[in-house]
């Protein structure tokens, strides 16, 4: 067989599977895109696997295989739904201003997001779904981990982060700040509280 032939077929497989790769993305596109109609109207509870798979005009199979579950499905669209955040943490990182005050902008940012999403973006109907909200806050929780931790892995680098304190504790700790956060209900208390909060994080309670 000879170079040019190989060649060929070579290019011809390329392309079948650039092909595959480009139908599989639209099918998750539009699976996602029909998730999300679907959730900010009805929430997560009232909407099934085979409604999902008729809006999204492919097979329930099919949601399964790119997702792994219904609530998989859930997470995706909060990966892209926290995209602005993602996006402003990221030009955050290239700001010539101190760590200190990126990080209480990144914080501040990453806690802020899925309320504001929920408050902007979701029915009623949808943010009386227990379930839902459930789901939307545990994946925004962990979207928020995955940024933040990235964040201050740059932090150590600059070498404005303590080095004997692991990457991992320091999440866990911005976790409990964050479960503090959800408890204020309403947009004033946050405010008031917010920056007190911050403060206590970087200055401890002796205010160094």
């Amino acid at each position: 067989m000879s170079y040019e032939i190989i060649d060929i077929l070579i290019l011809k497989e390329y392309t079948r599977v650039n092909k595959y790769e480009i139908r599989t993305q639209k099918k998750k596109e539009a699976i996602i895109q029909s998730a999300l109609v679907l959730y900010r109207e009805k929430g997560y509870t009232n909407v099934s696997i085979n409604e999902l798979a008729a809006a999204s005009g492919v097979s329930t199979v099919s949601i399964y295989n790119y997702f792994g579950s219904k609530e998989g499905l859930v997470k995706e669209c909060m990966r892209i739904m926290m995209r602005e955040a993602t996006q402003a943490v990221e030009l955050l990182m290239n700001e010539g201003t101190g760590f200190k005050d990126k990080l209480m902008q990144a914080v501040a940012l990453c806690a802020e997001m899925p309320n504001k999403l929920l408050d902007h973006y979701f029915s009623k109907e949808a943010i009386d779904d227990k379930v839902f909200v459930e789901l939307f806050n545990e994946s925004a929780g962990e979207i928020r981990m995955d940024i933040l931790g990235a964040f201050i892995e740059s932090g150590r680098e600059e070498g404005a982060i303590d080095a004997s304190i692991s990457t991992e504790t320091v999440l866990a700790f911005l976790q409990a700040i964050a479960s503090a956060q959800n408890q204020w209900k309403t947009a004033s208390e946050y405010q008031a509280k917010a920056n007190e909060l911050y403060k206590l994080m970087l200055y401890g309670l002796i205010g160094h």
